[in-house]
């Protein structure tokens, strides 16, 4: 696995606040494999540094994060948005092996969404534009979500004819309940920011020019709070949710590798790579 150019992922820390800043503006920040790795490395490092007490995950440029970065990648059977993305590529349809998929998914989308949910402080994420796939779930993942008035969350995948990944069929049900996750996941609907905050997707919505100081205000608090007791508070919280979330994943993992094996998937994906409308046949 190549390292992502630390351009590419701006880091810093600052008043107790490790600042994880996605910087690939000119593709709306879609994730790269590189770049997973990197926030994955930077999230543990936050929990193992004494000196670091709260974290905010935010993004440059109109994106927060528009899915995993796939162009190029026709054929593989997974698409952009979705978060598939990894550097144990599943190759072309005809080249997997039962397993394959599943496998992909779990060293890659899911591995980047638990790195958030078991981060040791407090995450708060600054959405600064678009949430999609993977990008979404990488913003709902986060202990708090503030995000800019022009900022939505769209669950894409099934605009591409896939199965939500990276823990978003675990995720949006215990934000939302069943019904309004459903809906969210079944049309691919884009979100507003201010109507992810009456759904209670978002915690707050700021003007944009305000964004990072809002961000910066709830961060310092934390960093200022009783960090082991918020680390506790944290995991009680996430553990009250689990039904059984290693069971909730192999499922998710499990859907992926059978959703793999249609025909639609991998339309969806051509026609995206392709620039042109899918033409679903339902097989």
């Amino acid at each position: 696995m190549a390292s992502a150019p630390e351009d590419e992922v701006l880091h810093r820390t600052e008043n107790g606040v490790s600042w994880i800043t996605l910087n690939r503006p000119e593709a709306m920040n879609a994730v790269t494999p590189a770049q997973r790795e990197r926030v994955i490395a930077l999230l543990a490092e936050a929990s193992a540094d004494p000196a670091v007490r709260a974290v905010v995950l935010t993004a440059t440029g109109k994106g927060f994060c528009a899915g995993a970065d796939l162009r190029g990648a026709t054929g593989t059977g997974t698409a952009p948005g979705s978060g598939s993305g990894n550097s144990a590529d599943p190759g072309p349809a005809g080249d997997r092996v039962a397993g394959d998929v599943a496998r992909m998914i779990r060293l890659g989308a899911q591995r980047l969404i638990t790195a958030v949910l078991d981060c040791e402080k407090p995450v708060v994420a600054a959405v600064n534009g678009t949430a999609a796939g993977i990008g979404a779930h990488l913003a709902l993942a986060c202990d708090l979500v503030i995000a800019a008035e022009g900022a939505r969350f769209i669950e894409v995948f099934v605009r591409r004819g896939l199965v939500p990944d990276g823990g978003g069929a675990y995720l949006l049900p215990r934000l939302l309940g069943p019904q309004k996750a459903k809906e969210l996941m079944f049309f691919g609907d884009a979100v507003p920011a201010a109507e992810a905050e009456r759904l209670g997707l978002v915690n707050r919505v700021v003007p944009a020019e305000e964004l990072r100081a809002a961000a910066r205000e709830w961060a310092e608090r934390l960093a200022q709070g009783p960090t082991r007791a918020l680390a506790l508070t944290k995991q009680l919280v996430n553990a009250s949710l689990d039904g059984d979330r290693a069971a909730a994943l192999a499922a998710e993992a499990t859907a992926q590798e059978i959703n793999m094996t249609t025909a639609d998937a991998n339309e969806g994906v051509a026609s995206f790579v392709e620039r042109r409308t899918p033409k679903y046949l339902g097989r």
